[in-house]
């Protein structure tokens, strides 16, 4: 059964990628301090709770027998945590909108994060304009990808290389900020620096602490959403078990920095930020809660329906995880050296060792062979980053998936 010709695997997928837009879209709206981009956030909540309507429809109707329930109660779980992530952004999107106030030092913080999420208006003769976007390989060339394009109200969400860039087309991506100088070039945009404030020598302060711990949190709940379903798709009960450890952090950092908002409110600084830090914990905390109530299907005895992982298997991102051979081209080197970023296009969620998980490791970060990484980003890159790991991916005539083979030798 299908709805406008779109089945159920379609649509959760739909609805997958358009609740992580969601999130770029109103972290991007605190950073450009811009309304009408938090006006887009609340625009496509609209479409967001018009997709999670028709998937319950569906998932009611497809139940013919007992048995059945429970494997499609999963499914409406998974639907029901996608719908609250797009509801989170929608409160973060409002800080901007109700000028709630943030921090100047919040948006310099988070403008330093690994991955930012930028928008540029392509310019009429510019590079872009009027020519397919797969002519140009932005996630090689910058180190980002288009995740939207907005088309005067009409929204694009996950285009493919055969969409034709039309001037005036508002492209928002997300990635390595080295890259923003070099994309606004071929998009015909001026130049652009990032927010700045005054260096402070002052000490430090309960409202610095806050931010910080704000800004990690902002960082694990993406992370958490992340594993979960890279779970969901793996069906992988140590992942499930990560997310759930970043969830009870996150549960903590909260009350932490409820704490020193409370107490940076004691002295002669202005207020009002302060409401917008509160807003913001809020909402990052939800959004590891709801990437706990996704893996709970994981960890528990209950029926897990195949759909879900061809769902968020199929969507404009795709997870992998890999090993480190041992004589990978990877093994010994940093992060910011091999730069995946920018090729093949990979962004590192975590790195296995010794049976724990680094989330989010940094440009120094260095990989060692047996080293478990766990990597999103395009699928026509996987190829070339398994044989950075030293592998080869290979369809075998028995798996669905592809399978990996060494690189070198038998």
């Amino acid at each position: 059964m299908a709805v406008d010709g779109r089945n159920l695997r379609e649509m959760l997928a739909e609805a997958k990628d358009m609740s992580e837009l969601m999130v770029d879209l109103a972290y991007a709206s605190l950073y450009f301090d811009d309304p009408d981009m938090a006006d887009e956030v609340e625009e496509l909540e609209s479409e967001l709770s018009e997709l999670v309507h028709d998937m319950r429809t569906l998932c009611i109707v497809a139940v013919r027998q007992a048995k059945e329930a429970e494997a499609m109660s999963a499914v409406l779980q998974v639907v029901s945590a996608v719908e609250r992530i797009g509801n989170d952004a929608v409160d973060v999107a409002k800080i901007v909108t109700r000028r709630l106030g943030i921090p100047r030092q919040l948006v310099v913080d988070l403008s330093e994060a690994e991955e930012v999420a930028h928008r540029v208006e392509i310019a009429p003769g510019s590079h872009f304009a009027n020519r397919p976007l797969g002519a140009f390989e932005i996630p090689v060339v910058t180190g980002m990808r288009v995740i939207a394009i907005r088309r005067s109200r009409r929204w694009v969400v996950d285009p493919d290389g055969d969409e034709i860039l039309q001037p005036n087309d508002v492209l928002f991506l997300r990635g390595s900020p080295a890259g923003i100088p070099r994309l606004r070039e071929l998009a015909g945009a001026p130049a652009w620096a990032g927010p700045s404030v005054p260096d402070d020598t002052g000490p430090l302060t309960d409202l610095d602490r806050a931010i910080d711990v704000l800004v990690e949190m902002k960082n694990l709940s993406e992370v958490a959403v992340g594993l979960a379903y890279s779970a969901l798709v793996l069906r992988d009960r140590s992942l499930a078990a990560e997310v759930r450890h970043l969830e009870d952090r996150l549960d903590e950092m909260n009350q932490r920095l409820e704490t020193w908002v409370l107490r940076a409110a004691r002295d002669d600084i202005d207020p009002t930020p302060l409401r917008g830090l509160l807003h913001l914990s809020a909402a990052a905390e939800d959004i590891g809660d709801q990437a706990q109530q996704m893996v709970w299907l994981v960890e528990g005895t209950q029926e897990q329906h195949p759909i879900l992982a061809m769902a968020l298997g199929d969507t404009d991102d795709v997870v992998v995880r890999l090993p480190v051979a041992a004589d990978a081209a990877v093994a010994g080197r940093t992060l910011g050296e091999l730069n995946l970023p920018i090729e093949p296009g990979y962004s590192v969620l975590a790195i296995e060792r010794d049976g724990r998980y680094a989330y989010r490791p940094g440009r120094l970060e260095t990989l060692r062979a047996g080293d478990g990484v766990l990597a999103s980003g395009p699928e026509e890159g996987r190829e070339a980053l398994a044989e950075l790991f030293g592998w080869r991916l290979e369809l075998d005539d028995e798996a669905l998936e592809p399978v990996l083979r060494p690189l070198h030798g038998d």
